[in-house]
């Protein structure tokens, strides 16, 4: 059997969830065929109305699934709120994914912060895997409230390099930021987050729901 799953989200950061749906989906027992795909916007200005419904519309017609995650960072807004704006948009589709199995993808507060507990990882996407530097990692269970994952994590990817700090400022961190999860063999330490506890519960019971656990 082969599995394709769609993410759609709404930035340009949701490629480095590949990896992280990719362990889960592993993790809940399917071992067939896996192909995750990734519809990221730069930019979204098409018509009026409700613009995450038109991104996954877009995202579906582009890259056609068996299996549809939405992503929308929490940020500063509660989980539920955010689950509400993608069931929403999910009813507003002029193409209704009724038959289709969706899963909200909400990280607390954003993407970013799934990333920031792998040292051994961000060293790799630093380009310097040997690099002795100490790096100052936030304690795991505090992620979630980080004020700034996402500067937070940059910050740290630059002293990973072991550049000056001159040469620091032209470093691509934001395209080596999006490396970090490939590099990561375990995600079971995020479980600790209820958000990622909650994404990999929806995940199995989505999977257990279709069968494709077994």
């Amino acid at each position: 059997m082969e599995l394709t799953y769609t993410l759609v989200g709404d930035g340009t950061s949701e490629s480095a969830l590949i990896p992280v749906l990719d362990w889960l989906i592993r993790e809940s027992g399917y071992d067939g065929e896996l192909e995750g795909q990734c519809c990221e916007f730069r930019t979204f200005t098409r018509g009026q109305g409700n613009v995450l419904a038109q991104r996954i519309e877009y995202g579906l017609r582009l890259y056609p699934c068996d299996l549809l995650f939405v992503h929308r960072d929490a940020e500063r807004a509660l989980r539920r709120k955010r689950i509400r704006e993608i069931t929403d948009a999910l009813r507003n589709l002029p193409i209704s994914p009724a038959r289709m199995p969706s899963i909200c993808v909400i990280p607390v507060r954003m993407t970013e912060t799934w990333l920031l507990f792998d040292e051994a990882a961000i060293r790799r996407a630093a380009g310097n895997p040997n690099g002795r530097v100490a790096l100052p990692m936030p304690v795991l269970t505090t992620l979630e409230q980080l004020a700034k994952p996402k500067s937070t994590l940059y910050t740290l990817i630059k002293q990973a390099t072991g550049l000056s700090s001159h040469r620091r400022e032209s470093f691509a961190v934001t395209s080596s930021a999006k490396k970090i999860s490939q590099y990561v063999q375990d995600f079971s330490p995020l479980r600790a987050l209820s958000a990622f506890a909650a994404l990999e519960q929806d995940v199995r019971n989505t999977m257990h729901t279709q069968g494709w656990d077994a």
